[in-house]
């Protein structure tokens, strides 16, 4: 089965995927990115989404460097990371949200995600080109990042007394995944293994253990528990989160944050999988409450494509049946319902029956990112396992 999803996963990267976001996202006149395509890959927003295009970035960055030397996927990534430079920054060093075409200035977004794909964009371009000037603005942009989820303030977000008091799940993922990535020129930083310390002691209180499931936001007192926020779980997050927190577990090993990315995993997956339709919620209330979010019974693509990859990463490290079993659910489900055999690509946003809700292949939040990552590093993941 692994051997055969190999080879469905090359194939959808090489012949479905890249060449959709090759042949439609890229601005040659002014550089950058579109993403919010049509299912035909027409454009419908000419605005730049910053993060989305850091996300690009990083994404032909890492398959020029890992998989395959394209000169193509290197000079799109170099357009990219060139238009971020002189566009996405305002006067204090803050990224933008989104930009015309041209790189003016359309959006700004109090939160600090668009800063943080821009950083491993800018790093893995480095990396992929020998370029340093790209490391060193990806450096200062880890260390603000940093103080930027310490003190919201810094980007325009005050802090107001009754708001729950929460840790948010995003924020130890994103300095989990930077840190991670400046780890692999630099394996033995202490300040970098530092932030990993710190993401491995955070988990921790976002555990459930009676639904073994991570929280989205940690509540932090009683009163915040009450609240949907403090309530919410995201299969999809707890995927992603479980295998990347695997790879810092590589650096620093701790036999209690194992047991609980293998409880949350095998929780998230039983919790989340629909035993109506098939496919994954994108939202639940941990104590069974109906979601605030409307659409927390679609299916969406990301959700999906991070379960296929952690169960892969599971078994490669574990050997235990019952991730296969649940690879066979989850991948059977996937490639029965999200590629679009027409056009290419993926369909992103299904109905809770698996139908499409939205045909558009990209937008503000999908883009040319968790699908060949997920894609790529399943493959890798599994080609390692097999040469052992």
């Amino acid at each position: 089965m692994l051997n055969e999803l190999a080879n469905r996963c090359h194939s959808e990267l090489t012949e479905s995927i890249l060449p959709f976001w090759m042949n439609h996202s890229i601005d040659s006149q002014n550089g950058g990115f579109w993403t919010c395509l049509e299912r035909d890959g027409t454009v419908f927003d000419t605005r730049k989404y910053v993060w989305m295009n850091g996300r690009q970035v990083w994404m032909l960055s890492r398959l020029y460097r890992t998989f395959d030397q394209r000169a193509e996927w290197l000079d799109a990534a170099r357009g990219g990371a060139e238009f971020l430079r002189c566009h996405g920054f305002d006067d204090q060093g803050r990224c933008w949200f989104s930009l015309t075409a041209e790189g003016t200035p359309a959006g700004y977004q109090r939160k600090p995600y668009g800063a943080v794909f821009v950083m491993l964009g800018f790093l893995e371009y480095s990396k992929a080109s020998g370029d340093a000037s790209y490391r060193e603005l990806a450096l200062d942009l880890f260390w603000r990042i940093g103080q930027y989820i310490k003190e919201p303030s810094l980007l325009g977000r005050p802090t107001l007394p009754g708001a729950p008091r929460l840790s948010g799940l995003a924020d130890i993922y994103v300095l989990c995944a930077m840190a991670l990535d400046l780890l692999e020129d630099d394996p033995q930083n202490a300040q970098h293994l530092d932030v990993l310390r710190a993401c491995l002691r955070q988990i921790k209180f976002h555990y459930h253990p009676g639904r073994q499931l991570f929280y989205e936001n940690a509540p932090l007192d009683w009163e915040s528990a009450q609240t949907p926020d403090g309530r919410l779980i995201c299969p999809g997050s707890i995927f992603e989160i479980n295998w990347l927190l695997s790879r810092a577990l590589d650096y620093l090993p701790d036999e209690e944050a194992w047991k609980l990315l293998h409880s949350t995993l095998e929780g998230a997956l039983e919790s989340g999988w629909d035993t109506d339709f098939g496919g994954l919620y994108y939202f639940l209330d941990v104590e069974g409450h109906s979601p605030l979010q409307l659409e927390w019974a679609m299916k969406l693509w990301w959700v999906h494509v991070e379960a296929l990859y952690a169960l892969v990463n599971a078994y490669s490290r574990t050997h235990d049946p019952k991730w296969l079993e649940w690879l066979d659910r989850v991948q059977d489900w996937v490639w029965a319902h999200f590629p679009d055999k027409q056009f290419g690509e993926w369909f992103g946003y299904l109905d809770r029956q698996g139908q499409p809700a939205l045909t558009l292949k990209g937008g503000n939040y999908k883009g040319c990112f968790h699908i060949p990552r997920a894609l790529l590093f399943a493959l890798q993941a599994i080609q390692r396992s097999c040469a052992r």
